[in-house]
């Protein structure tokens, strides 16, 4: 259960764009989810700066709700349970060890938040989560339910068991790879409540570990009803909704900056180097989601 500070509903359902039923039901729960998605970008500005962003909810609403900007997974998900929470639904978070890209689960810290939701008068909970920085992100909640195949906003996701040696169950999130005609994992958890002062320390840590690659190198990413769209570094990938893919680099500063304002929705901080050279620090390999960004990373 997050703390009693306030948490202005009307303003935040307007910065998303909901304007459709406030209920503690599953039609609310999956279109709050949705256009949390489309309309809040992803990203780690604060940590390329060097510090971890704060997850104080007057900050999270000044940052997310009332400027032009974004965050990764533990702002997201924290001002997201906070919605939940003020439309009557009951929130519990969870710590994820993100699997998409390890070679086992167990090479992976949880660093990952994730929220559990569950519905007033229903006995499944949903897995529920605007804050994962991949391709593979839900779109929509799931019920926590395994072996059953969902599909939500054009994606598809289903939820297994994995074997570990802890006392509870694994669970695993996989989606639907279109282009290898698979599953791939994105994140593994069990339902062991974490409490804000567990991600206070583990945001402290993504973002300020110089072997993390949030504070290594820009990471950014918008989600339309057509596309995905991705700046990592200076890779720029859109990915179309028909499953088209195309990819450049981006040029210079200007340009970063240019398409942060006009394509992702962020209005970066003035002066603020976007492009620098990432530290040289051996660290994790830039495809791996350990700490922080890659394609399916702690995102």
């Amino acid at each position: 259960m997050l703390d009693s500070i306030p948490f202005d509903l009307d303003v935040y359902l307007r910065r998303i764009g909901w304007e459709g039923e406030r209920r503690a039901d599953p039609a609310t729960l999956r279109g709050v989810h949705l256009a949390h998605m489309r309309a809040l970008p992803f990203e780690n500005l604060d940590a390329l700066r060097g510090g971890a962003p704060s997850l104080d909810p007057a900050d999270l609403m000044a940052k997310l709700v009332h400027s032009r900007r974004g965050g990764y997974c533990y702002e997201h998900n924290t001002l997201f349970a906070r919605a939940l929470e003020a439309l009557g639904f009951r929130v519990t978070l969870l710590a994820a060890r993100v699997a998409l890209g390890a070679d086992t689960l167990a090479s992976r810290p949880r660093t990952h938040m994730a929220l559990l939701a569950e519905v007033p008068g229903e006995g499944r909970p949903y897995l529920a989560d605007v804050g994962f920085g991949a391709i593979g992100a839900l779109l929509e909640p799931v019920p926590l339910v395994a072996d059953v195949e969902f599909a939500g906003a054009g994606r598809r996701h289903r939820l297994v068991h994995v074997p570990h040696d802890g006392p509870l169950e694994m669970w695993l999130l996989q989606a639907h790879d279109a282009a290898k005609d698979g599953w791939t994992g994105q994140y593994a958890f069990t339902l062991e409540p974490f409490e804000e002062p567990d991600f206070d320390v583990i945001n402290w840590h993504v973002a300020t570990n110089p072997r993390s690659p949030f504070a290594r190198r820009l990471y950014v990413q918008h989600i339309s009803a057509t596309r995905h769209l991705l700046l990592d570094g200076r890779l720029l990938t859109e990915t179309r909704s028909d499953g088209t893919v195309t990819k450049r680099e981006v040029t210079g500063e200007a340009e970063a900056r240019r398409l942060l304002e006009e394509e992702f929705g962020i209005l970066a901080p003035d002066g603020m180097t976007l492009l620098g050279e990432e530290r040289s620090r051996p660290c994790f390999k830039r495809t791996e989601p350990g700490l922080a960004p890659r394609p399916g990373a702690d995102l």
